[in-house]
């Protein structure tokens, strides 16, 4: 492998005249980040002296003007570029269509935030001379910290995440939830079609489908202080805590039951919840018959699933404004049918039994695998 040494690929106007091609391709997952870009730039800039680089921006169609701001500064500098997505969102597509895009033998992924520290940017790309498919920034080994980044309750966070992650990556890494890392662009083809859309730790999946297709992945590991954020707002929420878990459970299943499913499966359990208490409080508290309580608990855990679904298992194709009463409607009337099966069976249950909850259980678990077909070709297209 070639590494150019030159550093006149940061500038505009290379004063030899001639272009070097970047050597180093740095991937920057963004939303809502136009205060921390140029800021961001610069510091790589400057870490970087002597090592080839682009820097791509992949913005999720951000509110705050971040990929105008990403565009301006193209103006200026011949080594940034910006990828727009629009009508999808996501960490973990953002930055697999940041790689995919890259030329340079080298591909990074840094947060836009400036936690990660980039100063240790040229000891990653040294060990990648030395012989690495992939090295980490990690927050959780030797002399590194991450006490400045993380309020206490999130740091108990991370540390339980990060164990989680080492139960399904089959090897011993100290920060498999990184998202700073740096790994060869011919690994990372080959693994790409294979890696997960979903989900925020782009790293976590890598590493575990290089295990389950038996790809050799020589991995390191370069201490770093975490840092606070400079500017903007975290994007840790429920959210993310969730899909983490999807994430996790389908790499407990060896990636034969997607991340989509399990959430869409977990949205389900609650929406059984939903469903009996509904007709729980029909029956037996207002008094109605069971037919009557079993429609409206049905129609009540549909709308329930639906903007659960909406909000968390298809974050990345979310109905907003008309489009989201329009999926409402049709989401209901197609799952009607689902619906339709699971009042009769649970009908049919009840007239042989009288017993509300299994009879209203059963009928609910029937409609469940349909309705997750369903929504995946009609609803969130």
């Amino acid at each position: 492998m070639m590494f150019a040494s030159s550093s006149d690929a940061t500038r505009a106007e290379p004063s030899n005249g001639e272009w070097s091609p970047p050597s180093l391709s740095i991937i920057v997952p963004s939303f809502n980040e136009r205060e921390n870009i140029e800021a961001l730039f610069h510091k790589l800039d400057e870490a970087l002296v002597g090592i080839p680089f682009e820097m791509i921006v992949v913005d999720d169609n951000s509110p705050d003007g971040s990929a105008e701001e990403t565009k301006r500064l193209a103006q200026k500098y011949s080594n940034i570029r910006c990828i727009r997505r629009f009508d999808r969102r996501g960490l973990s597509s953002a930055c697999i269509e940041g790689m995919a895009s890259a030329a340079s033998p080298l591909v990074a992924v840094i947060d836009a935030d400036h936690q990660h520290d980039e100063r240790i940017l040229p000891k990653m790309v040294e060990a990648m001379k030395d012989g690495a498919d992939l090295v980490v920034g990690s927050r959780y080994t030797a002399d590194a910290t991450a006490d400045a980044g993380f309020s206490s309750l999130r740091l108990k966070g991370s540390h339980l995440a990060t164990w989680l992650a080492s139960l399904v990556t089959g090897r011993p890494i100290s920060d498999p939830m990184s998202g700073f890392f740096i790994v060869r662009r011919d690994r990372f083809d080959e693994v790409a079609p294979h890696l997960s859309k979903e989900g925020f730790k782009i790293l976590l999946d890598i590493i575990v489908v290089c295990r389950r297709n038996d790809i050799e992945l020589d991995i390191r590991e370069i201490p770093y202080q975490f840092r606070s954020r400079h500017a903007g707002e975290s994007k840790m929420n429920s959210l993310v805590v969730v899909q983490f878990l999807g994430l996790w459970l389908s790499q407990l299943t060896g990636g034969r039951l997607p991340a989509s499913f399990l959430l869409f499966s977990l949205v389900g359990l609650s929406g059984v919840a939903v469903h009996m208490a509904a007709l729980g409080l029909l029956t037996m508290i207002f008094h109605q018959i069971f037919v009557v309580g079993q429609i409206v608990a049905t129609i009540s855990a549909m709308t329930w699933n639906f903007f659960l679904n909406n909000s968390l298992t298809y974050s990345d194709r979310r109905l907003k404004g008309p489009a989201l009463w329009k999926g409402l409607i049709g989401f209901c009337l197609i799952c009607s049918l689902g619906g339709i099966a699971n009042i009769s069976v649970a009908s049919a249950i009840f007239e042989f039994g009288h017993q509300v909850p299994i009879a209203g259980l059963a009928g609910a678990l029937m409609s469940s695998v349909f309705n997750y077909s369903v929504t995946r070709i009609f609803t969130w297209k």
